[in-house]
């Protein structure tokens, strides 16, 4: 890479960082964005691709800093997936046996929801063809609505970079396709979500919640202006006279990074048999697992600040985020608008549906709450399960927002480590193959469900 070259990158990040800018103001004055929560991320994506050259070109954005923001989205969510383990207490106890079973619980609910929407995808990708035969199907088509509900937008990154490690044509498509069912899963995720919310609370299903309540103002705006009440980004670890602590937190990550990338070139260098496909995030949650286990050895763990990785990795998904909506293939998403549209349709409805069955069955309590919560996570992200719990669980006094954080770390750890396995029976096995494979998923989440059940019964909840 030449100085023109890195130049060119650079100017790409500042005017991702522009957009980025805007979509933060734009979040705060416009109240159709505020009542979804909409990140600043996704609407700085979309001023870029509207008023960029793929649209109106209004915006003289060179076409190759289009063709970088599409790659990036790959590069950036690797360290973010290589955190994961980063922070995690080894050999804990400080949860209860019940909390244990209850996240055990909403883990394999979660689980079961997003096979489901990978079953709608493979039901689509198997009855389209027929119905509009002119229209060509690659044959990962189906995979993004999971990949984008339960995933998120910085999923669409994973896909995409996985996709084109293979050496695939249609990786591109396939990462905008995710993108695209990723925007639309976090706008019905709470449209349909307080929807729900309003029902039940008007039948009195709600523990807390009497009547619907209106998230505070800077919530809602994604600023805050009172400084009495601007939380801190994490502790300070290390001193600044010797590192920063955020830059000693990304060192820790890159390091992974770096070491995963090595062993990743090793054995494709050597074409070890078996593992040669395996994808660079594959690698970096092992070794990241190793690495973390190593610093609690070494009685290091104080070091390591969980909100502090959390804000770095949280950084690198907007800048990954708003890259690859700028650098949306539109012209594809609008040819496969069509099944698109169906899956997204058939996966609201049928996650929340196995949601709240899953729920009645698994727990005796708020289970309005939890139902909210998952079907933020499943249809949205993390912080959309987040903002419908707290809707109904104002100040987080129940226990579920510890169930469902914990279930989502493993969720998520489990979706990137099955992803590669899924894309591979998709590729070489074909679709039935794989919705056997997913079905051999809801069914062993069912007997998980079942197990924890008679290990622990519900308790009816006293009046």
């Amino acid at each position: 890479m030449n100085t023109a070259m890195l130049t060119e990158l650079f100017y790409c990040f500042i005017v991702l960082g522009v957009l980025l800018l805007i979509g933060t103001f734009l979040r705060a004055v416009i109240p159709a964005f505020q009542k979804v929560f909409l990140p600043a991320s996704v609407i700085g994506g979309f001023i870029g691709l509207i008023f960029g050259p793929i649209v109106l070109d209004i915006v003289p954005i060179p076409r190759t800093w289009i063709n970088i923001w599409a790659l990036l989205p790959g590069l950036l969510i690797v360290p973010v997936i290589a955190s994961t383990p980063l922070g995690m207490k080894l050999g804990g106890s400080n949860s209860t046996g019940k909390a244990s079973a209850d996240a055990s619980k909403t883990f394999s609910i979660m689980m079961f929801a997003g096979s489901i929407q990978i079953i709608i995808g493979l039901i689509t990708l198997g009855i389209f063809p027929r119905i509009m035969p002119n229209l060509e199907f690659y044959p990962t088509f189906g995979f993004e609505l999971a990949s984008g509900f339960a995933g998120g937008h910085g999923t669409a990154g994973v896909l995409g970079g996985f996709l084109q490690a293979l050496g695939l044509p249609f990786w591109e498509t396939a990462q905008g396709v995710t993108v695209t069912t990723a925007t639309i899963g976090i706008i019905g995720g709470m449209v349909f979500g307080i929807a729900y919310i309003n029902i039940a609370a008007r039948r009195g299903k709600t523990a807390l919640l009497k009547k619907p309540s209106d998230i505070p103002a800077d919530l809602a705006k994604g600023i805050q202006l009172d400084m009495a009440k601007q939380a801190s980004t994490g502790k300070e670890t290390t001193y600044s006279s010797s590192v920063e602590s955020q830059g000693f937190h990304l060192s820790v990550i890159f390091l992974a990074c770096g070491v995963s990338y090595l062993l990743m070139n090793f054995v494709r260098a050597n074409n070890i048999p078996v593992i040669t496909q395996v994808p660079i995030w594959t690698y970096s949650i092992l070794v990241m697992f190793g690495l973390n286990f190593l610093i609690h050895k070494l009685k290091l763990g104080v070091l390591i600040c969980s909100k502090t990785k959390s804000k770095i990795t949280g950084t690198l998904s907007d800048f990954a985020i708003t890259a690859a909506i700028a650098s949306l293939p539109l012209q594809a998403i609008i040819t496969y608008i069509v099944p698109i549209l169906f899956m997204c349709v058939a996966g609201f409805i049928l996650t929340i549906m196995t949601l709240d069955m899953l729920g009645k069955y698994a727990f005796s309590d708020y289970h309005t709450e939890r139902t909210m919560a998952n079907f933020g996570a499943q249809s949205g992200v993390f912080l959309t399960g987040l903002m419908l719990l707290k809707i109904c669980d104002p100040d987080y006094e129940l226990p579920v927002i510890n169930d469902y954080s914990m279930a989502f770390s493993f969720n998520s750890l489990t979706f990137f480590i099955l992803m590669p396995i899924q894309i591979n029976l998709m590729l070489h096995s074909g679709v039935l193959i794989t919705l056997g494979f997913n079905v051999a998923i809801c069914l062993s989440m069912c007997i998980m469900l079942f197990a924890l059940n008679k290990a622990r019964p519900r308790v009816a909840k006293s009046a």
